[in-house]
């Protein structure tokens, strides 16, 4: 695959997101196969994830967040909701020019553990008022890649998401 000019992942950014998400998918669905694994996809996206997978008896709401493995990005805003969710956590997955994904950087607790987002920034718009005053956005706090784990393959993922007894 040819690699893709800089311009075209800003000017494409919804279509490149909604590719991730389901190359993301596809990689744990083959992970999960022949274990019964059920994905769900929220119409509105306002509660914080991005999917919800069921494996055996664990649940996991998803906030998907990705960006190229040579980006310089630094950190991650996060929806504080998510951490109203059974078992929600931030998998940040990484690609290169041929969008193949990974590594991934995780940010959440075992199976069965709330996600706390306690201690964490609170957000900013990214752009001033007409007062050039970057109003907080309560909603959203900000998570730096420190404080993600870094997991080599899907295989990791799967193991962090549902963990290893339950997905054998």
């Amino acid at each position: 695959m040819a690699t893709q000019p800089q311009s075209a992942h800003s000017e494409r950014s919804s279509y490149r997101e909604m590719l991730i998400e389901h190359l993301f998918t596809g990689y744990l669905l083959r992970a999960l196969w022949p274990r019964h694994a059920e994905v769900l996809k929220p119409q509105v996206d306002d509660s914080g994830y991005d999917l919800v997978i069921e494996v055996c008896d664990v649940i996991r709401h998803i906030q998907l967040k990705s960006s190229k493995t040579d980006a310089k990005t630094a950190r991650q805003t996060v929806q504080r909701r998510l951490q109203e969710k059974p078992s929600g956590c931030v998998i940040w997955s990484r690609f290169d020019d041929d969008f193949t994904l990974g590594p991934f950087l995780w940010f959440g607790g075992l199976p069965g553990e709330p996600l706390s987002l306690s201690g964490f920034r609170t957000a900013r718009h990214s752009k001033g008022d007409s007062t050039g005053k970057k109003k907080e956005r309560p909603e959203l706090c900000v998570v730096n890649k420190g404080d993600f784990c870094e997991l080599n393959d899907i295989t990791e993922v799967v193991e962090r998401l549902f963990g290893t007894r339950r997905v054998r």
